[in-house]
């Protein structure tokens, strides 16, 4: 255990909540992706092959989600200059935790102003949604760096992201 604490810098015992919440995001991952691969491919949740064939596909596509996430990481510790490796968990499950939030949220707003993915043209649907999610998530993900003790680096990030918007004349340093 002191290898594993030494090899991602963590100090604290709190600290180990974000590989356990790494580790169980990727394995929900790896399920709900096997499930869908296996009802499009018609086997049944009944068929005694299902526990067996949903386990195995688990397994491996939350090995294949660590393995990126493993090479991610490698590539982005120096860019994004944390602290300790442990926080690129805790930003990961944020940015996770924020795009599933505000696309959950931006339904039942997009239906309210009138827009039902069978009723409008894609063409008007996609853009309008794209365009409500976005300032719904820069306010989650402020929000979200913030529960998940990253507020720093998700307000960086924000206003890096603003200025290159065009709206550096809004933002104070």
């Amino acid at each position: 255990m002191q290898k594993f604490k030494d090899r991602w810098e963590i100090q604290s015992n709190w600290q180990l909540v974000f590989p356990f919440l790494g580790v169980i995001s990727l394995l929900f991952s790896g399920y709900l992706i096997s499930k869908n691969v296996l009802k499009s491919v018609g086997v049944e949740n009944t068929d005694i092959a299902y526990i067996g064939l949903i386990s195995s596909i688990t397994i491996f596509l939350t090995i294949f989600f660590l393995f990126i996430t493993l090479k991610l990481f490698k590539a982005l510790a120096t860019k994004w200059k944390v602290s300790y490796r442990w926080e690129l968990i805790a930003i990961f499950i944020a940015f996770a935790v924020t795009g599933s939030t505000a696309a959950r949220i931006s339904d039942p707003i997009i239906s309210f102003l009138g827009f039902h993915k069978e009723t409008t043209n894609g063409f008007l649907y996609w853009p309008v949604r794209v365009l409500l999610i976005f300032p719904v998530y820069q306010v989650l993900l402020i929000i979200f760096g913030w529960l998940f003790g990253q507020f720093k680096f998700f307000w960086e990030f924000e206003k890096k992201m603003l200025r290159r918007m065009g709206f550096a004349r809004f933002l104070k340093d």
